[in-house]
């Protein structure tokens, strides 16, 4: 028997309109509003490459928690945790926006949030930080830490 379609309620950017939303008709045709049909968030099921430039829009913008992993290529526990990442966003979607932040190409946002050792995991709500992980985190670690956040 096939797994029941995963629902998810979007509200509109513009209007404020709660849109009921399929998670696999989303991923493949781009979901509008209802009632003022203004393009609709789509879930992400892979980590959000967020930037300096597009944290506002990705991140302040999302009406979802946000975890944001901040790394670099270089650093080895970033390497490590990845793979976790990776699962959390599929797991996750449509509850959770994972994204991810390469701190050495985007320091601003790094020195905004002072993450001074890599791999941080910043849990955050409307941009703004509730809560910190710092160095490598189980999958049930990050899960814990983000359920209180999660609605």
């Amino acid at each position: 028997m096939a797994a029941p379609a995963k629902n998810l309620v979007v509200p509109c950017p513009n209007c404020g309109a709660k849109n009921r939303v399929l998670f696999d008709a989303a991923r493949e045709k781009q979901p509008v509003c209802g009632k003022c049909k203004a393009v609709l968030q789509a879930p992400s099921s892979e980590p959000v490459t967020v930037t300096d430039a597009n944290f506002a829009s990705v991140v302040e913008g999302s009406h979802l928690p946000v975890l944001l992993d901040m790394w670099a290529a270089w650093c080895g526990p970033c390497r490590i945790i990845a793979p976790t990442i990776a699962i959390l966003a599929n797991e996750l979607a449509g509850k959770v926006l994972i994204g991810k932040l390469d701190v050495d190409a985007n320091p601003g946002t790094a020195a905004r949030f002072s993450a001074r050792s890599i791999p941080t995991l910043l849990i955050l709500r409307n941009g703004n930080e509730v809560d910190r992980l710092v160095g490598v985190q189980s999958r049930e670690a990050i899960l814990r830490r983000l359920q209180p956040f999660m609605s």
